[in-house]
C-alpha cells in the first residue's frame, strides 16, 4: 500500500499543515495509508486525535517522512531531505529559486519534487491552486495588519462630535491578493485606489469599488498564465512618479507586487515613504521576495519618519486553521488527479499540463529549466 506522510513544518514561524482530518479521511478512502507525525497539526489547531478519528497512523517524524509520497507546506531543510526516502514524491510550496541548495540536495536524492507555486493557472487546474488560495487569506489579513496599527478607523463614522473621514488606502498589484485586499478594506469602509501594471485588471478593480490608478503606457505588461512580468524602466519611472502623489495622501498602503522567479520589484522608494503622512503605515507582503519598498525589514516591523513599514514574511500563517482548511484541499485535488486508480498509486506524469509544469526535480536531476538555469547563474 502507497504510504502518504504529513509532518510537522520546522521551519520559524510557519503554522500550517498540509492535511486536515477531512483531507486524511479522503485519502484514506481512496486506498492511501496515511502517516501522520505527531503534533504536525498542533499549531494550526488539529490535534492527533482529530486524525486518529479518521484512520490515520499517528508515527514519530522519521516514519512521515520515510513515506512513499510526503506532503508538506514549506521547503524541507537540509536534516529533513535526509529523512526522505530515495526517489520519494515530494509535494509542497518548496519556493525553488529561493532554495537552489535544497533543490540540488533532492535532485541527488532521486527526489521527484513537485512545487505547487508552479501549478499552471489554468481552469482545470483551479481546484489544485495554492498560491490562490494562500493568496485570498493573506489579502484579507494584510489589511487586517494595516488596520491594527494605523492610528484611526477605516470606515466614515458620523458621531455626535463630528463626521470623522475614511482612510485612504493605497493597494499596489490587483492578483490575487490585491482583490481580496480591495474587497476587505472596502468593506472596512476605506476609501481604496489601486495601480497595477496590466491594464485588464481595472474593471475587476472597478467592480470591488476601487478607483484604478492608470500609467499611460503602450508596453505589454502581462505574461502567461496572468501574472505579471518584469517591466522598463521607463515605466517604472512614470508609475513612481504617479504612486509617490497617491501615497503622499494615503493612510495605508498595501503591496503585493510580485514577479515570479524574480526579486521583488521595489516600488515604494525612502523618498515616496517620508513624503507620506505622520502615522501611515504600509504593509509589504512582498517582504519575503525583498520587498516592494526599499525600507523594509523582511519579517519585521520599522518606523521611518513617523511611517510604519511591516515586512511580515509568512501571512497566511498568521491564520493557520483556514489556511491549512484550504491548502490541505488543494493538495487532496491534486492527488486525486495524479492517482492512478488500477494500481492505487501516484502517478507524476511529466507530459500531464499540470503535473508536467510543477515537476522541478526527479530521477536525480533538475528537470524545470528556470531552476537550472537559476543554479547555473548562481555558481
Amino acid at each position: 500500500m502507497v504510504t502518504i506522510g504529513i509532518v510537522k513544518e520546522s521551519k520559524k514561524g510557519e503554522t500550517r499543515v498540509s492535511a486536515t482530518p477531512d483531507t486524511v479521511k479522503k485519502l484514506i478512502a481512496m486506498g492511501f495509508d496515511v502517516l501522520v507525525e505527531s503534533n504536525a497539526g498542533s499549531l494550526s489547531l488539529i490535534d492527533d486525535a482529530a486524525f486518529k478519528n479518521v484512520g490515520a497512523k499517528i508515527v514519530d517524524r522519521k516514519k512521515a517522512f520515510g513515506a512513499n509520497c510526503v506532503c508538506k507546506v514549506a521547503c524541507p531543510d537540509e536534516s529533513e531531505v535526509k529523512l526522505l526516502k530515495e526517489s520519494a514524491i515530494l509535494i509542497g510550496s518548496i519556493d525553488p529559486f529561493l532554495n537552489l541548495k535544497t533543490m540540488k540536495l533532492l535532485a541527488d536524492k532521486k527526489i521527484t519534487a513537485l512545487a505547487m507555486e508552479f501549478l499552471p493557472r489554468i481552469s482545470r487546474a483551479q481546484s489544485m491552486d495554492s498560491l490562490s488560495s494562500q493568496s485570498n487569506i493573506a489579502g484579507y489579513k494584510a489589511v487586517l495588519l494595516g488596520a491594527d496599527h494605523l492610528g484611526q478607523i477605516f470606515p466614515m463614522m458620523t458621531t455626535a462630535a463630528g463626521t470623522l473621514s475614511p482612510a485612504r488606502v493605497v493597494i499596489l498589484g490587483a492578483g490575487v491578493a490585491g482583490l481580496q485586499a480591495i474587497a476587505t478594506a472596502r468593506r472596512l469602509g476605506a476609501r481604496v485606489e489601486v495601480s497595477d501594471i496590466r491594464p485588464e485588471t481595472k474593471e475587476e478593480v472597478e467592480s470591488l469599488g476601487g478607483k484604478f490608478i492608470e500609467v499611460e503606457s503602450e508596453e505589454d505588461n502581462s505574461a502567461e498564465g496572468g501574472y505579471a512580468k518584469q517591466v522598463s524602466k521607463e515605466f517604472l519611472a512614470k508609475q513612481r512618479e504617479i504612486l509617490t502623489e497617491r501615497i503622499s495622501v494615503s493612510n495605508c498602503v498595501i503591496s503585493t507586487a510580485l514577479v515570479p522567479g524574480k526579486k521583488a520589484p521595489v516600488l515604494i522608494t525612502k523618498d515616496m515613504v517620508e513624503k507620506m503622512k505622520l502615522g501611515s503605515v504600509i504593509v509589504d507582503m512582498a517582504a519575503a521576495n525583498g520587498g516592494n519598498c526599499e525600507l523594509t525589514k523582511p519579517g519585521s516591523t520599522i518606523e521611518h519618519k513617523g511611517v510604519s513599514i511591516l515586512g511580515p514574511e509568512n501571512i497566511p500563517a498568521l491564520v493557520p486553521l483556514h489556511s491549512s482548511t484550504v491548502y490541505a484541499k488543494n493538495i487532496l485535488n491534486l492527488i486525486t488527479h495524479m492517482m492512478d486508480k488500477d494500481e492505487k498509486s501516484i502517478k507524476v506524469d511529466s507530459e500531464d499540463e499540470i503535473v508536467g509544469p510543477m515537476t522541478v526535480s526527479a530521477g536525480g536531476n533538475i528537470v524545470e529549466e528556470r531552476i537550472k538555469n537559476a543554479m547555473e547563474e548562481s555558481k
